[in-house]
């Protein structure tokens, strides 16, 4: 019996360990290094790598999975709660207890055995219980609230991203527009030379493209370390290393069809996800307010334990014997006086609640600004863009005319400075207004909550 017993204990201890020990799947994964990127990418793939890959994202994917276990560690309170407790002990001096002799006198009497131990199998069912209540009832609603979360955190990257990525795009046209000047002031400065070294003309018209030219020079310097620090913030964005390359590429006259947007859409600010996260929010804050407002209610539960004890004298037959006994129960807990706590924490949580319905006012009012404002920047942008194309074409043609009736002779070569002047800023001004329409064009489909994400 006494070896039976304790292969049962042994085995007893071993599933209360394992159940006890968390599973293999909770432990936490150890994040690889980002994938190198070899081939130039466009934005769909700047914004897909960049949710695969972005610290931020799996930050928000990492507190889902601990929201998650959160609630299951609320849930627990349903099931059963089992443990199993053990003790040997051994008395040097038994306790005494005194009872009255057959001659009316007391007589003092040891009681008990030197050596005892004990097991106790004991359990608790909770039928009903506040906590595990609010823990049911939120369970859902903050489930949904984790997912919102991160769904914004995609959100605002995706923003970030493809603004980003066109602040690139324009860093690398302006690096274009400085080298075409280049090469045309490099063609003025070698005709100027020319004759002046000919005799036709003095040495000013030179001298006025060797300014020109240098001062080209620098501005491409300028545009092409704005390449750099965009593309390193593209980088950060898309969770790239520092150390890895990233090249872009694009479709200039794809961008030109994507400038366009439907404006007479109105904004509808239940899209927007900041207003879901509040409306989440309240109705956790709604389950809150009926766990105090029920907290008068009693908490009802059941318990069980079965005990085994072990006595003996003599310590090497200590478990040849054993005692059982058992008991299951049921106990309640009724608050009666908390000096007003219960009440105190539903005014708190009322007013809580109510905070969150001028958070919602606040935001909404928000949102409406953000769209006004990304709507007019949009509107104004695009009239830059309409307008700066239609210069860009004059301005060529008539870099084009003034350049050849200069070689014929007819015109100074400070004219075609100020064409080419005229040129270059028109270059520059058109993909200015064509990305700021592209990066508000964002800005609108995020305020007005359309923004895709994949």
């Amino acid at each position: 019996m006494r070896a039976s017993f304790l292969v049962g204990l042994h085995w007893a201890i071993l599933l209360a360990w394992v159940a006890g020990a968390p599973p293999a799947l909770a432990q936490p994964t150890v994040l690889g290094a980002a994938p190198a990127v070899a081939a130039p990418l466009s934005l769909p793939e700047c914004v897909r790598y960049a949710l695969q890959n972005q610290p931020l994202v799996r930050q928000a994917r990492i507190d889902e999975q601990v929201n998650e276990a959160d609630i299951r560690i609320g849930l627990a309170g349903w099931l059963p709660q089992v443990g199993l407790t053990g003790n040997a002990q051994r008395a040097f001096q038994l306790p005494f207890v005194v009872l009255p002799n057959a001659e009316g006198g007391l007589s003092p009497r040891q009681v008990g055995l030197i050596n005892t131990s004990t097991f106790t199998l004991s359990g608790t069912q909770a039928i009903y219980n506040q906590d595990v209540w609010l823990a049911r009832r939120q369970a859902g609603p903050s489930r949904e609230f984790a997912r919102q979360n991160t769904a914004l955190v995609r959100t605002n990257l995706v923003s970030n991203v493809s603004r980003t990525f066109y602040d690139v795009l324009l860093a690398q046209q302006q690096v274009r527009v400085y080298e075409s000047d280049l090469v045309r002031l490099s063609r003025g400065l070698k005709d100027a030379r020319a004759r002046y070294e000919a005799g036709v003309n003095d040495k000013i018209d030179f001298k006025q493209a060797e300014i020109s030219l240098n001062t080209s020079r620098a501005a491409r310097k300028q545009a092409q370390e704005s390449v750099k620090a965009s593309t390193a913030r593209l980088k950060e964005l898309m969770g790239l290393p520092g150390a890895q390359p990233l090249a872009v590429q694009y479709d200039s006259a794809r961008l030109e069809l994507e400038a366009a947007l439907d404006t007479t859409t109105g904004l509808e600010p239940g899209n927007r996800l900041e207003i879901r996260l509040l409306q989440t929010q309240k109705v956790l804050q709604s389950a809150q307010i009926g766990y105090y407002r029920w907290g008068f209610l009693p908490e009802l539960e059941a318990y069980g334990s079965y005990n085994t004890t072990f006595q003996n004298n003599n310590l090497g037959d200590l478990y040849s014997r054993r005692f059982p006994s058992s008991f299951a129960g049921l106990q309640l807990n009724l608050p009666i006086l908390q000096g007003g706590r219960r009440l105190q924490n539903l005014r708190r949580a009322r007013l809580l609640d109510q905070r969150l319905d001028e958070d919602v006012t606040a935001t909404r009012n928000q949102i409406n600004t953000e769209f006004e404002q990304a709507l007019a920047s949009y509107k104004s942008f695009y009239a830059d863009y309409q307008y700066g194309k239609q210069n860009l074409a004059l301005a060529r043609e008539v870099f084009d005319v003034v350049n050849l009736q200069y070689r014929e002779g007819i015109k100074p070569y400070l004219d075609v400075l100020v064409a080419q002047t005229t040129l270059r800023s028109a270059e520059l001004t058109y993909n200015v207004a064509l990305f700021q329409v592209l990066t508000s064009k964002v800005e609108v489909l995020r305020a007005r909550g359309e923004l895709e994400v994949e």
